[in-house]
């Protein structure tokens, strides 16, 4: 799956440890997410859209 973590982290100013601060995981499944080896479950992903305030499917995409 495709996302825009890191281009929104940065948007932002947030560091990956800032971000997984926000999002009560750790710094590494931040890292994961944004390298695409992890798939975040629905409850983060919804976490994830409401704290960049955009719909889940404007971060994350399938591969094609």
């Amino acid at each position: 799956m495709n996302n825009r973590i890191r281009e929104l982290r940065s948007d932002h100013g947030w560091s990956q440890a800032d971000l997984a601060e926000r999002l009560d995981v750790s710094r590494q499944t931040v890292n994961a997410i944004e390298t695409g080896k992890y798939d975040p479950s629905l409850p983060l992903a919804f976490r994830i859209a409401r704290l960049f305030r955009l719909s889940i499917e404007s971060i994350f995409e399938p591969e094609p």
